[in-house]
């Protein structure tokens, strides 16, 4: 059975470093608000309201927290196996069921009536089933789904800026070698074509849409200079981007 330990709801000031350290007991982090960056043992991720940390015994652990936060996390002692192999940081499902359980065990516990206890190590339970539960479900991010996802939805928002795949690599807690590995299994390219492809499709639509000078639809697109994205539009599309905007005039 499940035994609680503690339970503690805190805020943390905007660039608040938690220092690396560890706990006999499993720790779950619930992040309520706020974004940051924390490492569990040799991984790094990224957290944001809604996302959790699972935290083994005897796992260093650190957190970076970027504007202010908000947290509840509890420390308890678990012997189901499913949950003792288990590390990183997670995604509540769209009912925030974590969460719910876990304000639940905060009033209870703040109450300290009759019973409060045994309550709490049956709420704590209940908790450990749900992600039990969720382990083989639709519902539930693994830690390596939830980095390539998140470094994704990065891309896509910042691929007119210069980015390299050494940082994304960073960002997502891999090597840079299995990073491109898993990037390419997952999404069917490689992060460097994964972003050409990007580039090149909005400077289309520059060409397109826009009277820009060629430079500057580069420039725009994230291109490093005129003469890269020259060769690299014409190897894509078969066509100089002078050439291309001409021609869809025409047509």
């Amino acid at each position: 059975m499940d035994r609680v330990l503690y339970i503690v709801n805190a805020e943390h000031e905007a660039d608040t470093h938690i220092p690396r350290h560890q706990h006999e007991c499993f720790e779950l982090v619930y992040y309520i608000h706020g974004l940051g960056t924390c490492s569990i043992g040799q991984r790094s991720y990224h957290f944001r309201p809604h996302s959790f940390a699972l935290i083994p015994p005897n796992f260093k652990h650190d957190e970076n927290h970027q504007p202010r936060s908000e947290v509840l996390f509890v420390g308890f002692h678990c012997e189901n196996p499913a949950i003792s192999t288990l590390s990183g940081v997670f995604e509540d499902d769209k009912e925030h069921t974590v969460l719910q359980t876990l304000v639940r065990m905060n009033e209870e516990f703040k109450r300290k009536r009759d019973g409060f206890s045994e309550l709490l190590n049956l709420q704590m339970s209940e908790i450990t089933v749900h992600l039990q539960r969720l382990l083989g479900g639709s519902g539930f991010q693994s830690p390596a789904q939830d980095q390539m996802q998140y470094v994704l939805n990065y891309m896509d928002e910042h691929y007119r800026h210069k980015l390299s795949v050494q940082s994304l690599a960073e960002m997502s807690g891999y090597s840079y070698d299995r990073f491109r590995h898993l990037f390419k299994e997952r999404f069917g390219e490689s992060p460097h074509r994964y972003l050409l492809l990007k580039r090149i499709h909005y400077a289309k639509s520059l060409l397109l849409h826009t009277q820009m000078h060629i430079s500057e639809v580069s420039a725009t697109a994230g291109f490093v200079n005129d003469a890269q994205f020259c060769n690299m539009f014409k190897r894509e599309v078969g066509l100089s981007p002078r050439t291309f905007r001409v021609r869809s005039k025409v047509i």
